[in-house]
């Protein structure tokens, strides 16, 4: 029966299971292992190509002469690409097996890529970026349904760590490369680099071992399954928070040149964002595995609401550098603490579909977030819509602290498949 509140939360004694099987009597010691570091290598090359594309592309665009505006559309189109490909490929993977898909996708990056080569018209160059976006965001939200499932909950979020810090490793030294190889080699040699680097991802993916056959189960309404899992607030703040943080952080460029800071230093500050995460990821991946998921990814919702007030009252380049720092450590906190989370509180079978969603939620906060800014700054200025954000933010923040994630998820039939207890959940705050 749906617990009601009349009885305990069930006691770590009773959440229990051999040290070498999950909740289901899986065997998977040694297993996670065997699946974390080729998925977090691939993630390396193939996060190198997408962050170093971003540079390419604009000044590629710039050069052939193209509009701000339609520069600003091969961003939008990548957003679309990532809110449309998070649920997509989630769902998809969650019936017919991942790492096949794992491999396409990769395979996917590198073709959108690879159309680049020839140095197209512009029109070919944006409408890449949708494709780009929509193939990296599968690759992403699989490989972390992949790990989440052959990993036992008290080192899920250990595992989800390394993957998440090799894809921000690869995103900062795409963005950093990116304009190094572009000044040495030119555009056509730079994309035809960036587009190899998916290739050997792919080919690292093969060493994976053969996945067990994915469970026919009833399909479920988005809105029922969230229910279920007692979720649906964690993902509502998570549009929130992320409609926050890509507002704040869409017209940083320009909030830094009024600052009077020089475009070789807004470089720099940028990389702090991607280079805080490479540590911070791995280090909560270890804190939640400890002392909850809860009280992680909540200290990343309270960390978001409050960033926007620092930038706000930034001068320099030293403020805006700590923005930068903090950004880094609130995604890594709320994202591993989170993505943890959702992984302990859902069926193996449904992973992909409720971590793609996740992803989904991310996306749509994110294309909200920057439209509003960009309106915004015009009327009440910069640090009117860094308040404005973080109020959006501590939103977020309340909407999440309100929930009660009970054992089993509300509106559950029975226990779910994975370990659950107090320390897995993150006990009351």
């Amino acid at each position: 029966m749906p617990w009601d509140g009349s009885r305990p939360l069930a006691k770590a004694s009773e959440t229990t299971y051999p040290r070498r099987m999950t909740a289901t009597g899986r065997d998977r010691v040694g297993r996670r292992p065997r699946v974390t570091w080729p998925l977090a290598t691939s993630a390396v090359l193939v996060a190198f190509a997408s962050g170093g594309l971003g540079l390419l592309v604009q000044l590629f665009l710039e050069e052939r002469g193209a509009t701000v505006f339609l520069i600003s559309v091969a961003s939008s189109l990548g957003s679309v690409g990532t809110l449309v490909g998070s649920y997509f490929w989630g769902r998809l993977s969650d019936r017919a097996g991942r790492r096949g898909f794992i491999i396409a996708t990769a395979l996917g990056v590198a073709a959108a890529i690879g159309v680049l080569v020839p140095l197209p018209g512009n029109g070919v160059v944006v409408a890449t970026s949708f494709a780009r976006a929509f193939m990296d965001i599968g690759f992403a939200s699989m490989s972390l349904a992949m790990i989440s499932a052959a990993s036992q909950a008290a080192t899920r979020a250990r595992g989800m760590s390394y993957n998440s810090s090799a894809r921000s490793l690869g995103f900062a030294l795409g963005a950093m490369g990116a304009g190094i190889v572009l000044e040495r080699l030119g555009y056509r040699n730079a994309f035809l680099l960036l587009t190899i680097t998916p290739v050997v991802g792919a080919l690292v993916v093969l060493r994976l071992p053969k996945e067990e056959r994915p469970v026919a189960r009833p399909r479920h309404r988005v809105r029922s399954a969230l229910r279920e899992a007692g979720l649906t607030r964690l993902y509502f703040g998570t549009i929130l928070r992320q409609f926050s943080a890509n507002g704040a952080f869409a017209l940083a460029y320009v909030y830094m040149n009024q600052l009077g800071i020089s475009p070789a230093l807004m470089g720099t500050v940028a990389s702090l964002n991607t280079l805080t995460q490479v540590g911070a990821l791995v280090g909560f991946g270890w804190v939640a595995d400890r002392v909850g998921r809860r009280k992680v990814f909540l200290l990343g919702f309270g960390m978001s609401a409050l960033l926007p007030c620092i930038m706000a009252v930034s001068r320099n380049a030293g403020m805006m550098a700590l923005s930068y720092i903090l950004l880094g450590i609130s995604f890594s906190s709320l994202y591993i603490g989170s993505t943890a989370h959702i992984g302990d509180r859902v069926p193996l079978e449904r992973q992909g579909t409720m971590l793609g969603l996740f992803e989904m939620a991310r996306g749509l906060g994110g294309l909200l977030g920057a439209l509003l800014a960009g309106a915004l700054v015009p009327l009440v200025g910069f640090p009117g819509m860094y308040f404005t954000m973080a109020g959006v933010a501590g939103i977020g923040f309340l909407a999440v602290l309100g929930e009660r994630f009970s054992f089993p998820g509300r509106g559950s039939e029975g226990p779910k498949p994975e370990a659950r207890s107090p320390v897995v959940d993150g006990g009351p705050i």
